[in-house]
């Protein structure tokens, strides 16, 4: 039977952790090289700083023996991280053999509870579970409490082109958004479906018709005009003589600056500055 979210690092730790609470120093605790999460958010960690220095550590953290007197962090590293913050000389935890693949499941379960745990990273330990440690993605779906076909799709966000992985990584787009890219014919199509998602604010249904190739079916949303933009435009068209507009879109913009011939176009380019060398 699949585990539940709600109740996965409990089942994996089993009832023996009861009653095995120990106080280490900080200083005896490292880290986890396989920890998924590779962002912490600094103004959520100095909140749960604040709360530590007044209340302590009230959740264990769960580690492993990696040597003599020295342990590594399964579970637990935003809080580890929150005490070091807060100056604790030593926090509560639960230690428990494991390997590192039991260690990189704790990790992954932990934060796929208990945090919004970036797509990009899920599917590096999903896909690190499959290769480095050679789980089925059935078994790596029971093990965080996932359909198999969502361990699936995660995975295949790793093999999207790196600008879209960047817009994805950045908030820009969504991953149902990345998701969506990926029906695209080609790696060109899918970074300019996954921009033109970034910049309009595409619906992820907009972003799949996109990928398929039916553009004309989709009607891109009108910002309204900015009345700052307007003013640098009129301005912009006074000083050239020519029409000049602005165009505001989520995260880039488009300035157009018309020109009527060749001979026009040399006047606007003079305006601002610039002389075409004559041809040889």
């Amino acid at each position: 039977m699949r585990r539940s979210l709600g109740k996965g690092l409990a089942q994996l730790m089993g009832e023996e952790s009861e009653g095995t609470v120990h106080e280490l120093p900080i200083s005896a605790i490292t880290p986890s090289p396989t920890q998924p999460r590779q962002s912490f958010d600094e103004s959520e960690l100095e909140e749960l700083a604040a709360s530590l220095r007044e209340h302590g550590v009230l959740q264990p953290i769960l580690v492993r023996p990696v040597g003599h007197e020295r342990y590594e962090i399964m579970a637990g590293e935003r809080r580890f991280r929150a005490a070091r913050l807060a100056g604790l000389a030593s926090v509560p935890v639960v230690v428990k053999p494991a390997d590192a693949r039991t260690a990189l499941e704790y990790g992954l379960i932990e934060n796929v509870q208990r945090v919004d745990i970036a797509p990009l990273e899920a599917a590096a330990a999903f896909r690190r579970l499959v290769t480095e440690f050679g789980l089925s993605q059935d078994a790596v779906a029971d093990r965080v409490g996932k359909s198999r076909v969502a361990v699936a799709n995660t995975i295949r966000l790793l093999g999207l082109p790196a600008e879209v992985q960047d817009l994805l990584a950045t908030g820009a787009i969504t991953e149902g958004h990345a998701r969506a890219v990926l029906g695209a014919r080609s790696e060109a199509r899918a970074v300019c479906v996954a921009r033109r998602a970034a910049d309009h604010g595409l619906s992820v249904r907009q972003t799949e018709a996109l990928a398929r190739g039916e553009s004309r079916a989709i009607r891109l949303p009108v910002a309204a005009p900015d009345p700052d933009w307007e003013r640098i435009a009129e301005r912009l068209s006074e000083r050239l003589g020519t029409r000049v507009s602005l165009r505001q879109g989520k995260h880039r913009g488009k300035l157009e600056i018309e020109f009527t011939s060749v001979e026009d176009l040399e006047r606007v380019l003079e305006a601002i500055g610039i002389r075409l060398d004559p041809v040889p």
